[in-house]
C-alpha cells in the first residue's frame, strides 16, 4: 500500500472514526447493504477470519463477537490503536498487524476459514499481490468476501457528479500532494478486478451491485439527510 494511503490515514483516521462512528457490525461500506442483509459469510462461530484493510476493525469485532478467532490487519498505526481500544471496549481477543496487505507475511499458509475486506482496495498500489497473498493464506474451500466502492464512482465529479474521466482511464489518482498529505486511490475497471482474482486462482461465485439509492438501517449516516430528495 502507497505512503499515500498510510500517510492520509495516520493524519485523519481520528476524524473519520469520529465523522462515521461506525458501529460493531460486519458492513460492506457506507450506504451498503451488511452481512446481516446479505448473508455472503454466514455463521463464523469456531471459524478463523482475517481482515484486511480493517481501519478501526469494527467488523473484526464483530466477527469476535460471533466467536471467531481474528486477525486484523490494516496500514495506520492511528487505525490500529483505534481498533485495539475498540476491541478491550467489547471485551474480546483480536491479534492485530500494522502492515501493507498486499503482504501478509506474518499470517501463515493455508490457516484462515475467511478473508475479508470493505473499502479499501483502491489504496492498493499492488493489488494482485494483494489477491495472491489472500490466495495462499485462506484454506482449500475457503471464502474471500470483499466490497468496494462502484468503480464508475471514480468517474464523477463535485457536487453535480459531472462525468469527468472515461470508465476505461484506469490508474492511480493522486489528489493534495501540495498539502503534504495526499489522498490517493486508484482506478480499476470491473473485469480489472474480476481478471485480478481468477489470475490469483480465486473461482468467483458471486458479484453483486446493491442499489445504492437504498438506506440501510446498519448505515452510520442512516436517515441524517431525509429531506434529500
Amino acid at each position: 500500500m502507497p505512503n499515500e494511503a498510510k500517510n492520509w490515514w495516520e493524519t485523519h483516521a481520528g476524524h473519520y472514526q469520529e465523522l462515521c462512528r461506525l458501529p460493531v457490525a460486519v458492513l460492506y461500506g457506507l450506504g451498503a447493504p451488511s452481512e446481516a442483509d446479505l448473508q455472503l459469510i454466514g455463521p463464523v462461530a469456531g471459524k478463523r477470519v482475517l481482515e484486511i484493510g480493517c481501519g478501526g476493525a469494527q467488523c473484526a469485532v464483530a466477527f469476535a463477537q460471533q466467536g471467531a478467532t481474528v486477525i486484523a490487519v490494516d496500514i495506520a498505526a492511528a487505525q490500529i490503536e483505534f481498533g485495539r481500544q475498540l476491541a478491550r471496549e467489547h471485551d474480546v481477543g483480536i491479534e492485530f498487524h500494522q502492515r501493507d496487505i498486499a503482504d501478509l507475511a506474518p499470517i501463515p499458509s493455508v490457516s484462515q476459514d475467511v478473508v475479508f475486506s470493505a473499502n479499501a482496495f483502491a489504496y492498493v498500489d499492488d493489488l494482485p499481490a494483494c489477491f495472491r497473498e489472500v490466495y495462499r493464506v485462506l484454506k482449500p474451500g475457503g471464502l474471500f468476501v470483499w466490497s468496494d466502492g462502484h468503480p464508475f464512482g471514480h468517474c464523477l465529479a463535485g457536487p453535480s457528479l459531472q462525468l469527468s474521466r472515461s470508465y476505461h482511464a484506469t490508474g492511480k489518482s493522486v489528489l493534495g500532494a501540495e498539502t503534504g498529505c495526499a489522498f490517493a486511490n486508484h482506478h480499476r475497471t470491473i473485469s480489472d478486478l474480476f481478471n485480478m482474482q481468477v489470475a490469483a486462482g480465486f473461482v468467483v461465485e458471486r458479484m453483486l451491485e446493491p442499489d445504492s439509492r437504498q438506506r440501510y438501517p446498519d448505515d452510520p449516516w442512516f436517515g441524517l439527510w431525509d429531506n434529500t430528495p
